[in-house]
């Protein structure tokens, strides 16, 4: 039988060195990276350098999977007669942040290919599954990951990023070593200069941007690359540079024919089965529970999943006496369900307390405060000693949840000159007075896609070199680069900003946020809705079945409907994660750090002195250009 010499680390935070140069790994320097990251991982540390001094890997543990000795920093697993290792001597070495919830059932395809296994843990199955099916592993793995492989005979690197991003991988390369870790702040540890990108602050600044759609590696920093979502690279040592390869995509334009009741039911399988695997964990497993539609969805089907035999855990944030409070959803649900419902109420002055922390773990700025009120929910979750929570994300990007997306699926029905779906579909919405964009320009967009995408690019163009705050001076050194990170792609249907929200920006960026915040804790957050064979058939679908006789997310209230309460599932009004920014942003203590901000950008020569006597101006969590917010994130970088 197959058997494979290696050692394992199974972990929520990682690191590692490739060079031909053996002082640039080090133990010392490996262990300052996994220190900057050890909140990823409370669990446990672990450290590897091969005997030849050219590949060196570090973590930290977060223990989900498998928390006995077999599972321990570093795994060794005992000697075999392989074909895959020469002598006493371990092939590979993995370090490995995440989970792959179907583990058991590759497993299950390795054990009859004749594979063994000393462990319960997914790490061991990832490994294996790299030996038998190497690039064409990671189709295998229904999961978020970040992982990376050194192959001691081969001498090469494989490394690779779950489908969707949601767990991070940044490196640094350059002609004598190959840096990588699950946050910049291990590069910086390693010693990898920090110094920000000017043209990601200015569309940050005004445009609100955190990615440059155009090249995806792109961080904030100069010379720190992200490798993107659903890509792997490979490192043939010692030739230089990494080789990146996408692994997957979404194919957005085949549409199959289905039932309505064919539609729900497969929808229900691949949502129910989802949830299942992500409810796969050796420690105790909470929810998210917002009051809104994703979040009590995955509450109803642990619910019947778990025959109603344990009082589910789920965390909220509310905000009593603010219009967007959702507590009286969240006690709907928990009435209905029997649910344990713990509850966190941040604050302003938490806030103001907590900033820089936030900041310090996201590195990078973000758009508005909801990220805080996540933030807390996690830090309410560490509290009560649940380390796994269940998280409605990736709901409205690939199922069209936000009010934005429906002037978009009305424009496709003139498009394809459904003008009767559409008049019929607009006043469906109307009676519901759900907000919505709509003009003469929507029906040129119908009419001129192609141009219309043109046309909000030169807006976007203009509004990045015409923001009256910022300095002509900063906007001089970028001379050339004005175009840089400005996209607005042509959107014939439906599934093109769908595509364009959940593969290109939009979906990656909360995730991110997603995963500081978890990690920050030192919790583990899991998305049923971002399981890629659920995406696949959602894309699949007609637009009709994402919205439909006035609402959008008709699939999913439709396969809701009898599992939960008929207020939460046909709910006319749409909130996002809110708290209450517009009152926050009134609050003097809050309003003298964004002075301070905006007085350092002053001083960096990235504002105009004259943005220092504008007054601040309040704005809610998801308003447009909420440029005061946007300068004390933006601060934070220097």
């Amino acid at each position: 039988m197959p058997g494979f010499f290696l050692d394992i680390y199974y972990m929520c935070g990682i690191a590692g060195i490739i060079s031909s140069d053996r002082s640039l790994i080090s133990g010392e320097r490996i262990k300052k990276m996994t220190d900057s990251i050890a909140h990823r991982g409370p669990d446990g540390e672990g450290h590897w350098i091969n005997k030849e001094g050219n590949a060196g890997f570090g973590h930290r543990r977060l223990a989900i999977i498998d928390l006995s000795a077999n599972a321990a920093q570093p795994m060794r697993l005992l000697p075999g007669v392989s074909p895959f290792s020469s002598g006493n001597r371990r092939r590979y070495t993995i370090t490995y942040n995440g989970e792959i919830y179907n583990y058991i059932e590759i497993k299950e395809k390795l054990v009859k290919a004749g594979y063994r296994f000393n462990s319960q843990s997914d790490t061991e199955v990832i490994l294996a599954a790299y030996d038998c099916w190497k690039k064409n592993c990671v189709l295998q793995f229904d999961g978020m990951f970040a992982f990376a492989i050194w192959d001691n005979e081969a001498k090469t690197l494989f490394a690779a990023r779950d489908r969707f991003g949601e767990k991070p991988f940044y490196y640094y390369e350059d002609n004598e070593q190959f840096v990588f870790a699950s946050e910049m702040k291990a590069l910086w540890a390693a010693g990898i200069e920090r110094n920000k990108d000017d043209k990601m602050l200015l569309n940050y600044l005004t445009l609100g941007y955190v990615r440059n759609v155009h090249n995806k590696k792109q961080t904030f920093f100069k010379n720190i690359s992200s490798l993107p979502p659903g890509h792997y690279l490979q490192i043939n040592y010692p030739a230089p540079g990494a080789q990146i390869h996408s692994y997957w995509d979404i194919n957005k334009e085949e549409t199959i024919k289905i039932s309505a009741a064919a539609a729900i039911e497969k929808f229900t399988e691949l949502f129910t089965r989802s949830v299942n695997r992500r409810l796969r964990s050796d420690v105790s497993v909470g929810t998210s529970l917002s009051g809104g539609l994703d979040s009590s969805a995955i509450a109803a089907t642990i619910h019947q999943l778990q025959k109603g035999t344990t009082h589910l855990q789920t965390f909220s944030a509310v905000f009593p006496g603010f219009a967007q409070d959702e507590s009286a959803h969240i006690q709907t649900m928990v009435s209905k369900f029997q649910l344990q419902n713990i509850q966190t109420t941040p604050t302003v002055e938490e806030l103001l307390k907590d900033f820089h922390t936030v900041c310090y773990h996201q590195e990078e700025p973000f758009e508005s405060s909801s990220i805080y009120a996540q933030f807390k929910v996690f830090e309410l979750a560490k509290r009560h000693h649940v380390k796994v929570l269940l998280d409605g994300q990736g709901a409205d990007e690939t199922q069209a949840g936000y009010n934005k997306y429906i002037h978009w699926y009305l424009q496709q029905l003139l498009g394809s000159k459904k003008f009767g779906t559409a008049i019929k579909e607009k006043n469906k919405f109307h009676d519901k007075n759900i907000p919505f964009e709509w003009g003469a320009k929507n029906y040129l967009a119908a009419l001129l896609p192609y141009h219309a995408s043109i046309y909000l690019e030169r807006n976007e163009y203009n509004k990045t070199i015409q923001q009256p705050d910022i300095n002509p001076e900063f906007l001089t050194s970028l001379r050339g680069r004005e175009w840089e990170g400005i996209n607005k792609p042509t959107i014939a249907n439906l599934n093109d900003i769908l595509y364009y929200n959940t593969r290109v920006t939009g979906l990656e960026e909360l995730l991110r946020y997603a995963d500081r915040n978890s990690m920050a804790h030192g919790r583990e957050v899991r998305l049923p809705f971002l399981s890629h064979e659920l995406v696949e058939f959602l894309f699949s679908l007609p637009a009709h079945f994402k919205i439909h006789n006035g609402w959008t997310k008709w699939l999913l209230r439709s396969s809701m409907n009898k599992k939960l309460p008929h207020e939460t599932v046909w709910r006319h009004d749409k909130v996002g994660f809110e708290p209450p920014q517009f009152q926050w942003m009134e609050n003097k203590m809050l309003q003298d750090y964004i002075y301070e901000s905006k007085k350092k950008l002053v001083y960096n020569r990235v504002l105009k002195t004259s943005a220092l006597n504008k007054k601040i101006l309040p704005l809610h969590a998801h308003a447009k250009d909420n440029f005061d917010w946007r300068y004390l994130c933006a601060a934070q970088v220097f």
